[in-house]
């Protein structure tokens, strides 16, 4: 554990993080922790707070010269020392397939996307012409909701200059991580950046695209207008087994715990370089709701 847990409580407890002040500094502990339609579910991942403070140092560290961030340094294998910002009450949510919620709007005939206007045609999990910015607020109880440029500076989350620094901001990162992905045989889909307001101007906070936070699919495996969940290295898989037991506070059969489990780790090791998705051991949704009926029928834990 880090040199700082034995301080006391945190002083701030996320979904999945517990926050230290340090004064002009934060200690994040990534926890093992897992949440999905803005619950924390019950049982944890292990090592999944490991997983994503490696992602986290890794990816930071590597677009420094893209766009400043907060990270310090790493204190130990879950925890990081980062400067202190104050947030901005915004999710810049950047997308490069139709996906998720995007596809389901679009699928239900709305063709336009926080003002970009889509091709007729598209395929779930198509790419899109271009990278889209679909910016959200940041709520601590219930759904973040879309958010317009002109809506976030009047209502006082941030100037308009602000606006289109970090507009700008999120579309270049995405670029970069994206490049980075590829270059390891993935796809990033989409990802999720955060910022915050130091005495030196604007840097990203949080994390960079992990399990967590971003769609990361295999190239080996994509195939546009299916579903992605069979391989994916990032939390879908756990909303798309969630969503077919039709239960969200229900404890996770083994297998569902090990699969995600599998994913967190395995986002890391194969964008450090380390590890090829094929050699994950993944099970396709399929293969686990099988697995888990017969977790079930020996008395396992459901």
């Amino acid at each position: 554990m880090s040199e700082y847990v034995d301080r006391g409580s945190p002083s701030w407890r996320g979904k999945v993080k517990d926050i230290y002040d340090m004064g002009d500094r934060l200690l994040i502990v990534f926890m093992d922790r897992i949440s999905a339609f803005d619950e924390v579910l019950p049982d944890p991942i292990p090592g999944k707070g490991v997983a994503l403070s490696e992602m986290s140092v890794l990816l930071l560290g590597m677009s420094r010269g893209v766009y400043p961030n907060h990270l310090l340094r790493r204190v130990d294998e879950r925890s990081v020392e980062v400067v202190k910002a104050s947030r901005i009450d915004l999710e810049f949510i950047v997308r490069g397939y139709l996906y998720g919620s995007a596809w389901r709007a679009y699928s239900r005939g709305r063709t336009t996307i926080s003002g970009v206007e889509l091709p007729p045609g598209l395929r779930m999990a198509d790419e899109l012409p271009e990278p889209v910015l679909t910016p959200t607020t940041k709520s601590q109880a219930g759904h973040d909701e879309e958010i317009s440029a002109r809506d976030a500076v009047s209502s006082g989350l941030l100037t308009r200059d602000e606006w289109r620094e970090l507009e700008e901001a999120s579309l270049r990162l995405y670029d970069f991580y994206r490049r980075v992905a590829s270059s390891r045989g993935l796809i990033l889909a989409d990802a999720k950046f955060e910022f915050g307001r130091t005495r030196d101007g604007l840097i990203q906070i949080d994390e960079p695209p992990t399990h967590d936070s971003a769609r990361i699919w295999p190239s080996e495996y994509y195939e546009p207008g299916k579903r992605q969940e069979d391989h994916c290295l990032d939390k879908e898989f756990l909303r798309a087994y969630l969503r077919e037991v039709g239960c969200v506070r229900c404890r996770l059969p083994g297998v569902v715990v090990d699969q995600v489990a599998r994913r967190a780790m395995g986002a890391y090791r194969v964008m450090a370089g380390a590890a090829r998705p094929e050699d994950l051991g993944l099970l396709g949704l399929d293969e686990v709701m099988e697995a888990a009926k017969g977790e079930l029928r020996s008395g396992g834990n459901i």
